[in-house]
């Protein structure tokens, strides 16, 4: 069987988000709609289907990246994490269907049948959480992961999503070292540790805060977790910083990675962001490590659509992992046409969007973007945390007072 990539095609595609994790991803990530996907025919006929998301994922597929697989065969070219993640999947997808196997086959030995996932979205009003929450047990969903953010009372949002969440549905918050610092950190976690479905914090330091990390360890029941990078994963397990980890990147270093992990005996998610088809290519991954055993986290529930011919399901929080050659599932062609574009710059800022932070003094703050308020928090020139903060967009309603708040906020610096 002649296994050689004979062609890769490169098709953009503009998948919308849903209402509601739209109306507050666009202050921050309206970017993350654009998908390229990469669909690569092999000498013998077959073809593979992988994708990346274009402004955002671990690895970009480049013109020189596909330049390289080009009459190569693909299980030699598939290992190099280099190459992007919509072309390795797609490789991966290609050979699997030729060998008739599944992925899983070709990365390791299957472990699991079925593999945890959850459901996810970015920081949101407390009754926009209150509805994805809904939505995610509705569709069998038992963990949801959501971004704790300053800007947003995180005691309110809590009291907003437990009040609808049943005793084993969980929560994993994602700080992205908004808490700034230790001092921070112990006081906000302590907090929310009231809250029993509460699981899992991800990053409430910054990475590189081992001293940090250990006291925060020593001061909360609530299990921590980090990304694999920084501090190097050795430096983290040596000094015991974390409970366990989140999982990013291409084949070879997820494989390498959670072989460490579990050396360790520690526990992570693996965290692939795109649709359906990033979302079932983490599974395939799951299947074959022993303490991929935290949730996964891939974010295609924001999206109106999967992409794929028959959606995820999902029960008691389980997925069953695909078991058919490559992949196990089918793109459907009829939604990619729907959504077809042609290459574009990277769209951001949204346009015209005027953001209004609310502090519970009665003091308010505009902005036209993300970056401009992430840039204040980071640094230290806000408040952390504060009780009755509110952060909303606001409509623009065609009035001078309106136009005059947008020009000044668009002139901060980030």
């Amino acid at each position: 069987m002649n296994m050689k990539v004979k062609h890769v095609e490169r098709i953009w595609v503009d998948v919308p988000f849903r209402p509601v994790p739209r109306r507050n991803m666009i202050r921050e990530l309206p970017h993350w709609t654009i998908f390229e996907l990469c669909k690569v025919s092999l000498e013998c006929g077959v073809v593979g289907i992988g994708e990346t998301m274009v402004f955002y994922t671990w690895g970009k597929v480049t013109d020189k990246s596909v330049k390289r697989v080009i009459g190569k065969p693909a299980t030699e070219c598939m290992w190099d994490d280099s190459l992007g993640a919509g072309l390795q999947m797609a490789l991966f997808d290609a050979v699997g269907r030729a060998l008739e196997v599944p992925i899983h086959q070709l990365v390791g030995t299957k472990l699991r049948d079925d593999a945890f996932i959850s459901w996810w979205s970015i920081d949101m009003p407390p009754v926009d959480l209150q509805s994805e929450c809904i939505e995610a047990i509705k569709q069998g969903y038992t963990n949801y992961k959501f971004k704790a953010r300053p800007w947003f009372d995180l005691d309110e949002q809590l009291r907003a999503v437990t009040q609808q969440a049943p005793d084993y549905f969980e929560i994993d918050l994602d700080f992205n070292a908004m808490c700034n610092d230790s001092a921070h950190g112990v006081r906000i976690l302590r907090e929310m540790e009231k809250y029993n479905q509460v699981k899992i914090y991800e990053t409430p330091i910054p990475h590189g805060d081992v001293a940090g990390y250990k006291h925060l360890r020593s001061q909360t029941c609530i299990p921590l977790a980090i990304h694999v990078g920084e501090p190097p994963l050795m430096t983290a397990l040596t000094e015991d910083i974390c409970d366990g980890f989140v999982v990013c990147g291409g084949v070879s270093r997820v494989l390498r990675e959670s072989q460490i992990i579990a050396a360790a005996n520690k526990v992570f998610w693996l965290q692939l962001t795109g649709t359906g088809l990033t979302a079932t290519f983490a599974l395939q991954l799951a299947a074959v490590c022993s303490h991929a055993r935290w949730p996964a986290v891939d974010c295609h529930t924001i999206y109106e659509h999967n992409l794929l011919t028959e959606p995820i399901h999902v029960s008691n929080g389980l997925t069953k992992i695909p078991q058919k050659p490559g992949l196990g599932i089918e793109l459907c062609w009829d939604a990619v046409e729907k959504y077809r574009i042609e290459p574009i710059e990277k769209p951001y800022p949204y346009p015209d969007l005027l953001i209004r932070l609310t502090w519970p003094s009665g003091a308010e703050d505009y902005y036209t973007h993300g970056q401009q308020y992430w840039d204040e928090f980071l640094q230290g020139r806000k408040p952390v945390f504060s009780p009755g903060v509110y952060m909303e967009v606001v409509p623009n309603d065609g009035s001078t007072q309106w136009r005059k708040l947008y020009e000044s906020a668009s002139n901060k610096p980030f």
